[in-house]
C-alpha cells in the first residue's frame, strides 16, 4: 500500500516513514517563517522574531509550527484559530482570501499582535489553512504601555475580516488602517509579509502533496496530532499523581502588586492548571486574557514534562487551563491588555515551581520572567516621527546541574535587536549595553545574569519611552538554598526613578537606565567550587566584594597601582581565608 493510501484510509504509518512525513511539513513551516522574516519591514518581525508561524489541517487543528516563535503567539494562535472557522466556515471562502484579526480575547491577547490566516486550495477545495502572528511596530491608540483603563484606548480594533478577497487587496480596509497607526508603511509592509508568507507555505505543502500522492492532510494531520498527544500523555502518567500549588507576586502597577497563583493536579495522563486565588483583574493595560494565559501554562507544562514531544494540537489535549472569569488572568472585555505579558510571562515559573514540589531536582530556579519592553518615540533625522520597540531580557533561573542563562529570552523565544540596528532607524544612542555584575542569584549553580543598558538621544530634541518592567520589587527567587537574584532598576541621568510602567518624556540631554533582572540560584553558594567562583570573578560575573560575602570565597587582587586592566593572573584564592569561612571542603 503507498503512503497515500495509508494516510487516507487512516491506517497507521510505520515510525519511519510518519518521521519523514513530519519533518518534511516542519521544513514546509520553516519556509512560511523565512519568508516572514526576509520581507518583514519591521525589526519586531525581522530581528526580534515577535511571531508565529504553522499549517492547520481543514478542522482548523494546528498541525505543525516553525522553528521560531514566543509561546504567546503560537500556542493562542493554536487555540485561537476556531474563531476564524466559525466566522468563515468551510464554504464561504474562495481561492485568494486572507482573513485577519486582532481581537485580543480571539489571539495573541493585544492589540498590537495580528493573526493572518489564509485557506489553502488544492484542485479547487480547501486542503489546510496557513496562519501566522506578528507583533505590529504600532497599531494606534496610546503608545503600547500599561497605562489605558480600557481596551478601546489601546489602539484600532480590528474583528474577523478580510483583508484580500479573491486575491484582491481590501481597500477600505487598508484605508482604515494607515490612518489610525503612526507608521504606516512598516505596518502595511508587515501586513503583506505575512500574507506572502502564507502562500510561499501553501506552494510548498501542495508540491509535498503532489509527491506523495496525497488529496489532503487530515488523516496524515491526525496521526502526527494522535502520536503527540499519546506521548505527552505517556509523560503525565509518569508524574507523581497529587496536587501542587505555587504563588508568585508581580510588582503590578505603581502600588498594587499582583498575586498570581497556580494549582496543578496530575491524575493518571491528565493535567489540570487551574489559577484561582490569583488577584482580580487590574484597571490598567496588565491583564492577560485566557487564551494568553493557557498560551503560557501549556507552555509550561510541555516544556517541563516532555520537551521533546512534536508540538501540535495533540500536545494541548491532554491539559487542561482555567482561570476564574473577572482574574488578572482571565479578565472581562474591555478590561486594557496591552501589556499583558508582564503577567503572562510569569506563568512558566509559577507552573515549574508547583511541579517542583514534586520533582525537586527537575525544574529550573525561578527567572527574570518577563521581558523588559520598551516603546521609543522622538523626532528622526528627516525630521518626521519614529516608533521604536526593543525587547530585552534578564537572566534565566539556575538548574539543577547548570548555571542560568545570562539575558536569554526565556519563556519569550525573542531574539535581542543590536544596538546598531536602533541608531540606524532612530536618533537614539545606546551608551551600554553591559552583563550586570553580580545579579545573578548565588549557588551551587549560579543564577543568569541581567544586563545594564544605558540610552539617550542624540538630535537634541525631547524623547519619550514607554517601559513596561517588572521584578523591580519582587526578585526571582532561588531554589534549595540559592539566593534570590537582583531585582530590576530604571534610573535616569538626573537622578530620577521613573515608575517602571508608564510613558516618560525625556529632555534632550537626559539618559535613561534599564538594569534587567537576574535568575535565582539552586542549590547553597557554599557548595560552588572554589575554582568555579574564581572564574567567575575573573570573567566579570561576580565582584570581588560578592564572592566573599555570598559564597565565602577569598578572592586577592594583585594588580598594581600603574596597571588599569586586571587580568586573570591577577586573581587567585586566599585558601586559608576561604577555609575559615566554610570550612573543611567535604570529602
Amino acid at each position: 500500500m503507498t503512503i497515500a493510501a495509508q494516510a487516507m484510509s487512516g491506517e497507521t504509518i510505520d515510525p519511519i516513514t510518519l518521521e519523514v512525513l513530519w519533518n518534511r511539513i516542519l521544513s514546509v513551516t520553516n519556509e512560511q517563517q523565512a519568508a516572514l522574516m526576509r520581507t518583514a519591514f519591521s525589526t519586531v518581525v525581522r530581528e526580534s522574531q515577535d511571531l508565529a508561524c504553522g499549517v492547520f489541517d481543514t478542522l482548523g487543528n494546528m498541525v505543525a509550527q516553525s522553528e521560531t516563535g514566543t509561546p504567546g503567539h503560537i500556542n493562542s494562535m493554536a487555540t485561537g484559530m476556531r474563531h476564524f472557522l466559525e466566522k468563515y466556515p468551510t464554504g464561504t471562502l474562495d481561492e485568494g482570501d486572507v482573513l485577519l484579526t486582532n481581537d485580543p480575547w480571539m489571539t495573541a491577547g493585544q492589540i498590537n499582535d495580528i493573526t493572518i490566516a489564509t485557506p489553502i486550495f488544492h484542485r479547487r477545495k480547501i486542503v489546510a489553512y496557513f496562519a501566522n502572528t506578528c507583533h505590529m511596530s504600532d497599531i494606534g491608540g496610546r503608545i503600547m504601555s500599561a497605562e489605558a483603563r480600557e481596551v478601546y484606548e489601546e489602539g484600532l480594533y480590528i474583528p474577523i475580516m478580510k483583508l484580500f478577497r479573491r486575491g484582491e487587496r481590501n481597500e477600505e480596509l487598508f484605508k482604515i488602517i494607515r490612518g489610525n497607526v503612526r507608521t504606516p508603511d512598516e505596518v502595511e509592509g508587515d501586513l503583506y509579509a505575512m500574507t506572502s508568507c502564507n502562500d510561499v507555505g501553501g506552494a510548498a505543502l501542495i508540491e509535498f502533496m503532489v509527491e506523495f500522492g496525497l488529496d489532503s492532510i487530515d488523516p496524515l494531520g491526525a496521526q502526527i496530532m494522535a502520536r503527540s498527544e499519546r506521548a505527552l500523555r505517556e509523560a503525565i502518567a509518569r508524574f507523581p499523581d497529587g496536587v501542587y500549588e505555587n504563588e508568585i507576586w508581580s510588582d503590578g502597577f505603581d502600588d498594587e502588586p499582583i498575586l498570581l497563583k497556580a494549582t496543578v493536579t496530575v491524575a493518571g495522563d491528565e493535567l489540570t492548571v487551574d489559577h484561582a486565588g490569583s488577584s482580580p483583574q487590574s484597571r490598567y493595560g496588565i491583564n492577560s486574557v485566557l487564551n494568553y494565559t493557557h498560551a503560557y501554562t501549556s507552555f509550561a507544562v510541555k516544556a517541563a514534562i516532555s520537551p521533546e514531544v512534536p508540538h501540535n494540537e495533540g500536545a494541548f489535549r491532554p491539559v487542561y487551563v482555567t482561570a476564574p472569569e473577572g482574574t488578572i488572568l482571565n479578565p472581562r472585555h474591555p478590561a486594557p491588555v496591552a501589556a499583558r505579558h508582564i503577567i503572562g510571562h510569569f506563568l512558566p515559573g509559577l507552573v515549574f515551581g508547583a511541579l517542583a514540589k514534586a520533582m525537586p531536582t527537575q525544574f529550573m530556579a525561578d527567572g527574570a520572567g518577563p521581558s523588559w519592553n520598551t516603546v521609543f518615540r522622538g523626532v528622526a533625522r528627516n525630521g518626521e516621527g519614529y516608533v521604536f520597540t526593543l525587547f530585552q531580557c534578564g537572566g534565566t533561573g539556575a538548574r539543577p546541574t547548570k548555571d542560568g542563562l545570562s539575558n536569554v529570552g526565556f519563556p519569550t523565544g525573542l531574539a535581542g535587536v543590536p544596538g546598531e540596528v536602533m541608531e540606524n532607524l532612530t536618533t537614539l544612542v545606546m551608551w551600554e549595553r553591559a552583563l550586570r555584575p553580580d545579579s545573578g542569584g548565588a549557588g551551587r549553580h549560579r543564577g543568569g545574569l541581567g544586563q545594564t543598558v544605558t540610552i539617550g538621544s542624540a538630535n537634541g530634541e525631547h524623547w519619550s519611552m514607554s517601559g513596561m518592567y517588572d521584578r523591580t520589587r519582587y526578585p526571582a527567587q532561588g531554589l534549595h538554598g540559592g539566593m534570590p537574584g537582583a531585582a530590576g532598576e530604571y534610573l535616569t541621568s538626573t537622578g530620577d526613578r521613573p515608575s517602571p510602567k508608564r510613558q516618560h518624556r525625556f529632555e534632550p540631554d537626559t539618559r535613561a537606565t534599564v538594569e534587567l533582572p537576574g535568575g535565582g540560584g539552586y542549590f547553597s553558594p557554599s557548595e560552588r567550587e572554589p575554582e568555579r567562583v574564581l572564574q567567575d570573578v575573573i570573567d566579570g560575573y561576580v565582584s570581588v566584594e560578592s564572592a566573599e560575602r555570598d559564597y565565602g570565597v577569598k578572592i586577592t587582587r594583585t594588580t598594581g597601582p600603574e596597571e588599569r586592566i586586571s587580568l586573570p593572573e591577577h586573581y587567585a584564592i586566599d585558601r586559608d581565608a576561604t577555609l575559615l569561612v566554610r570550612g573543611p571542603e567535604p570529602r
